[in-house]
């Protein structure tokens, strides 16, 4: 894949600056030592938690899901209030197949990785075509259709009863799914890091940085041969295949589908997540969709009638007092830390 902007920028920077820039690139995409130490979690907490591999799946699930709104709003600009309608599709399709006894996982997540990316490929001419303001209208307006015709086609989906009882295959026809959650755990945390590793791929290549400029200056990246409206519509084609594998795991693990996939609150939360953990980070997913759930859990623990307060009170004074999510919150703190010493450093030289 050829690099939009590096070799242009070659052709015109001073030898240094390029050298500087291409190892500043190669630094980012190295995996670090906190990165591994974040992927021990999961197995932590396999061992630590053995009787929440319910709730630690949907976290997996859900960091997945906003892995995929994080590649489309957090990378490209495109914001969305209707992303539950890829992970709808998701869904319903494991469901469908499942109803009718083709219940093998990987195949159910590759066709719903390909029916939502379907659905994206469409949708995206229409949701890139107005402002900001225009796709949050034409992306809510595309997931409550999808709800109204998963409402209405009862003896398809099952309307409001959904689709009870899924029969799910075992993974690899090894691997069954247990009524402990733990086979489920651990095949949804592995769909979430195989699928990681690949976004990590594609943010830190020439496609990856040609949508952070033109998140940054869409009107100057033409100018660079950047051809913008095609890699918009790829990335929200690809966000589309995130959240529909997403939803599909969901539907394996729990073997139910309901209405709830589809519904305002699924995209909402996960816009809250989103900006809780910090966009345009692919680890602020991660982050706020372990900090949302367990909050969540807790608070709903401690204060069954009250706790939907609570979390918005703790959301309002996140926003007011780390506006960059946590994980832009501590970037910036470090960076201040750095910046003290290098300016005692600079003091204490002779």
């Amino acid at each position: 894949m050829n690099s939009p902007s590096v070799p242009r920028k070659a052709a015109h920077a001073p030898p240094a600056a390029l050298h500087e820039t291409l190892q500043r690139q190669r630094r980012s995409a190295r995996w670090h030592a906190l990165e591994y130490l974040f992927w021990c979690l999961p197995v932590l907490a396999y061992f630590l938690f053995p009787g929440n591999y319910l709730l630690l799946s949907q976290i997996a699930i859900t960091g997945l899901f906003a892995l995929s709104l994080d590649l489309i709003f957090g990378y490209a600009g495109i914001i969305s209030l209707g992303h539950a309608a890829f992970f709808g599709v998701g869904a319903y399709t494991v469901g469908l197949l499942g109803l009718r006894g083709m219940g093998d996982p990987l195949t159910g997540l590759l066709l719903a990785a390909l029916f939502a990316a379907v659905l994206g490929f469409l949708s995206s001419f229409l949701v890139l075509r107005g402002s900001d303001l225009a796709r949050l209208m034409v992306t809510l307006g595309v997931a409550l259709m999808l709800y109204e015709l998963a409402n209405k086609f009862t003896r398809i989906t099952g309307g409001v009863d959904g689709i009870p009882g899924l029969e799910i295959k075992p993974i690899l026809g090894l691997f069954e799914f247990d009524m402990y959650g733990r086979v489920g755990y651990l095949y949804a945390v592995a769909v979430l890091f195989l699928l990681f590793w690949l976004a990590r791929r594609i943010v830190h290549s020439p496609f990856g940085q040609s949508l952070r400029g033109i998140q940054m200056n869409a009107q100057r990246m033409p100018a660079l041969g950047v051809p913008v409206h095609r890699r918009l519509v790829a990335v929200y084609t690809l966000g589309a295949a995130y959240a529909g594998v997403a939803g599909a795991v969901l539907a394996q693990t729990n073997q139910f589908v309901s209405l709830s996939v589809l519904g305002f609150e699924n995209s909402a939360d996960l816009l809250l997540i989103l900006i809780l953990g910090g966009t345009g980070r692919l680890y602020g997913g991660l982050i706020g969709a372990i900090v949302f759930i367990v909050a969540k859990h807790l608070l709903s623990d401690i204060n069954p009638q009250y706790w939907q307060f609570w979390l918005g009170l703790a959301l309002v004074l996140l926003v007011m007092f780390a506006r960059g999510g946590i994980l832009g919150t501590a970037a910036q703190w470090l960076e201040r830390r750095r910046e003290r010493a290098r300016q005692r450093g600079q003091e204490l030289a002779p």
